[in-house]
């Protein structure tokens, strides 16, 4: 297989694993010449990328139809002045073109910046000032591209912008496309791409402050073999669907680069603006997918569906990341359609560290057990392992060097990139403890631990139990200053359809979680709203919750 020419694949236990894996980074590896145009010389007709959306539109495309158009891309934006170190910025949704589009940037030796399409001009300007950007390429949204021209008027670096779509002031892509010939010669000498150079920026969620600008470089892809070869579990012959807007790094961990070393075929779902569960349930049925991945919301609104109904045959494979996962949530899906749902743990920095891998048995609740090639482990406060039992932070061991798939730090900010690489270590700021077995349970972010009469409480904890209640869609738990006990638990909760709110059914849930998890842990506070503030990628705004509660 194609993948044999990175690493190896077959080992016999998780331990194996653990103590053999190694990934093969050649010198001056990218991605679009050395995986995707391999593929395509090789084996042209071989399924790269079906692509539907939500109306009539299908489109499949080949791993030669994806080296012909990704040329075709180079050599246009080569030609309206894009070059390597140049900043494109893609606002594409789910539509087709940005896997064409990301091709040609690192053919270019250009730096991709994926960014989601609902943005406000605000986040534009920030975004294309930060980053430097000189191009953006987008949708026809007409809102959205109004953002865009205002906000490049005031941003001089900006020199080309471009639409799927006619829109004044922007130039066609599929037009200007059709204008160049599927001939673009890999870059040399100075212009051609090394390991080291800036392959991929992305901007975190910013639960908190302005969002950081994560980068990583051009060996970041390689470390997506085990996201997509060990933990989704893939092969040539799987079309894979991971549900995810191409703004987010999910895509580049779910539906590209793992997915194509493995030679799988990637499944695009562009649902537009509104996500609709029984849609999605049909185009999987549709479509055949046989490995599907998503975040624990997702699989929420989907297990309150008629999911029996529907042909999901195909499926062999689930896995669920982004946030950590809920029992109750993986117990409904198993019971549903037979599969589990096998957890795995990152960040827009990494790939993944932590999972379920196929060896080992899931258990709910359970991120599962540390990657090799990152050595991950838990340390406390002064970069010492924890013992079993207790917490500490995922960290990753940079001792010999920065592993490909980690990233280099945050572009132009040394401080900020000294805060979470030093003495040796990448820190996560993501806390965990570690069971017997050796599998990490997750905790919360550093900063979302309640400390309350000297105990110390993980939110993701209590807002299992309160989900297992079917009174709760929706909870996110968080820390209020109490002068007794230092902090309180709060439950900010969005109830289920046909439930109202009542101090009935707050007692309720508190004695719901004082039987399901340790009493302390209960919620002294229950607030219920009709919805809890997220981030652009769906993640609870813990840190916003607080700040409110701070100003009542």
């Amino acid at each position: 297989m194609f993948i044999d020419r990175f690493c190896k694949t077959d080992f016999s236990s998780y331990e194996d694993f653990y103590a053999n894996f190694k990934i093969n980074v050649p010198e001056n590896f990218n991605f679009a010449y050395d995986v995707t145009d391999v593929i395509a010389n090789e084996n042209p007709d071989k399924t790269a990328l079906v692509w539907c959306d939500d109306r009539v539109g299908e489109k499949i495309l080949s791993f030669g139809d994806m080296k012909r158009l990704s040329d075709s891309a180079a050599a246009m934006l080569s030609d309206k002045g894009i070059k390597k170190g140049d900043v494109v910025m893609t606002m594409l949704r789910g539509k087709y073109h940005y896997w064409i589009v990301a091709l040609a940037c690192h053919k270019l030796g250009a730096v991709l910046l994926p960014a989601t399409y609902q943005l406000t001009e605000k986040d534009i300007r920030y975004r294309i000032s930060a980053a430097e950007v000189s191009a953006v390429i987008s949708i026809d949204n007409a809102e959205l591209c109004k953002h865009i021209l205002s906000a490049a008027e005031e941003c001089p670096s900006v020199r080309l912008k471009m639409t799927v779509g006619e829109v004044e002031g922007f130039e066609e892509l599929d037009c200007e496309l059709a204008k160049y010939p599927p001939v673009f010669a890999r870059p040399t000498g100075e212009a051609a791409s090394k390991n080291d150079d800036l392959f991929l920026m992305y901007f975190t969620s910013g639960t908190s402050g302005m969002p950081k600008m994560v980068v990583h470089d051009y060996t970041y892809p390689l470390g997506h073999i085990l996201t997509a070869k060990f933990w989704q579990n893939l092969g040539p012959d799987d079309l894979h669907f991971t549900s995810a807007d191409t703004g987010w790094a999910k895509t580049s961990w779910g539906k590209f680069y793992g997915q194509w070393i493995c030679e799988a075929a990637i499944f695009v779902y562009d649902y537009g603006t509104r996500f609709i569960p029984t849609d999605l349930l049909k185009a999987v049925s549709r479509y055949k997918v046989t490995v599907f991945c998503a975040p624990p919301t997702i699989f929420r609104f989907l297990i309150k569906e008629d999911v029996k109904s529907y042909d999901l045959s195909s499926l062999r494979h689930c896995c669920i990341a982004g946030e950590p996962l809920n029992a109750e949530v993986y117990n409904k899906w198993k019971e549903l359609t037979g599969l589990e749902l096998r957890e795995g743990f990152g960040q827009t920095e990494t790939c993944v560290l932590i999972a379920t891998f196929p060896w080992i048995e899931a258990k709910p609740g359970s991120t599962g057990r540390p990657s090799p090639h990152f050595n991950t482990v838990l340390l406390d406060e002064y970069d010492n392992p924890v013992e079993p039992g207790d917490e500490g932070e995922v960290c990753v061991d940079m001792r010999n060097g920065k592993p490909a798939g980690i990233t280099c730090g945050y572009y132009k900010d040394p401080e900020k990139t000294a805060s979470i690489m030093h003495d040796g270590w990448y820190h996560t700021g993501d806390m965990a403890w570690r069971d017997e077995d050796g599998y990490l349970w997750f905790v919360g972010r550093a900063d979302d631990v309640i400390k309350s009469s000297g105990y110390r409480i993980g939110p993701f904890e209590v807002e299992s139990a309160l989900i297992e209640h079917p009174a709760v869609l929706e909870a996110a738990i968080t820390a209020v200053p109490d002068p007794e006990r230092g902090q309180v638990v709060k439950a900010t909760i969005v109830l289920a359809k046909g439930y109202e709110p009542s101090d009935t059914l707050k007692k309720e849930l508190q004695d719901h979680v004082k039987r399901t998890t340790a009493p302390y842990k209960y919620p002294r506070i229950v607030e219920f709203v009709t919805e809890i503030p997220k981030t652009f990628s769906g993640k609870i705004r813990h840190a916003e919750i607080r700040s409110k509660d701070a100003s009542k």
